[in-house]
């Protein structure tokens, strides 16, 4: 089984890839089963429906033209996305996610959205890329921190939200902070404990973690998450694991997947990788791929 459980396409306001094509290249590299994650970030983003109508940013482009700051349109990406798993059927498995980029204030928006789709889903991404609505990659939330200030207040505030959000499938790329980390990596045995709190919170929820591969591209010193903490997953009992690309453009779809798997299989000591239906985890030999 080789299956690509974090993309992105067009319905994602980072990503101008089409789905088609997503697919098609999916298909051309072998993939077994993909699965779409568009993103959600209340807080920084609306829904196309929202009263307050949503923003609009300078595109790059160069033309002057305007593109949308805007979570997804989720009644045309669920159609579209039915659409192609039919059309595609005979070629690769295709299944419907989200990518919830939660916060504590916004649980609330979040469990409504998977109420009203939970009929269409079959895995939820639980992603963290703001905390207080300051996202990572501008710096804005690192700003006036030190580093271990932000580091813990990142972890904190995941832990703190899976205590009351509960509508997931598994924690997408959990150092995430890691990524946009002006200092360099914050030491391991500085967030162990922390991190284990999470981690065993998941496994009581039964909930996974994902591999997430974007860390070669990104040229990170380690993986996503990095090898400790998927060790210490595994030694407390962890066992659902995804793979996911993170990929925005076709070109990263199935990044590194070998040397993924082999990590996981060869250092860490897994035994399989999950895929999921409806939001229930199925497993396959790591063995058998």
């Amino acid at each position: 089984m080789r299956a690509d459980y974090h993309l992105h396409c067009e319905f994602s306001d980072d990503s101008t890839e089409s789905m088609e094509t997503q697919i098609e290249r999916g298909i051309a590299i072998g993939l077994d089963e993909m699965c779409f994650t568009d993103h959600v970030d209340y807080g920084v983003k609306r829904d196309w429906d929202d009263p307050l109508g949503i923003e609009w940013r300078e595109g790059d482009s160069g033309d002057g033209s305007l593109d949308p700051v805007a979570n997804v349109d989720y009644p045309k990406y669920f159609e579209k996305l039915y659409r192609l798993k039919e059309r595609y059927a005979d070629d690769i498995t295709v299944k419907a996610g989200l990518e919830f980029g939660i916060q504590f204030h916004t649980a609330g928006q979040f469990e409504q959205l998977y109420r009203k789709y939970s009929d269409k889903l079959d895995f939820v991404l639980f992603s963290m890329h703001q905390v207080e609505d300051k996202e990572f990659w501008t710096g804005d939330f690192q700003t006036g921190r030190t580093q271990k200030e932000y580091n813990m207040k990142y972890y904190e505030e995941i832990l703190r939200t899976m205590e009351i959000f509960k509508e997931y499938s598994v924690l997408a790329h959990l150092d995430l902070i890691v990524r946009y980390d002006p200092q360099g990596t914050y030491p391991f045995k500085k967030t162990r404990n922390i991190i284990a709190a999470i981690l065993e919170q998941a496994i009581r929820d039964d909930k996974g973690i994902e591999l997430n591969t974007s860390s070669w591209k990104y040229g990170l010193a380690d993986t996503q998450p990095s090898r400790d903490i998927l060790r210490l997953y595994k030694d407390l009992g962890g066992r659902i694991i995804t793979v996911g690309s993170d990929a925005h453009k076709k070109e990263f779809l199935g990044n590194h997947f070998d040397d993924a798997y082999a990590i996981l299989k060869d250092e860490i000591g897994f035994s399989e990788i999950a895929t999921f239906d409806k939001m229930n985890p199925l497993f396959h030999s790591l063995n058998s791929r």
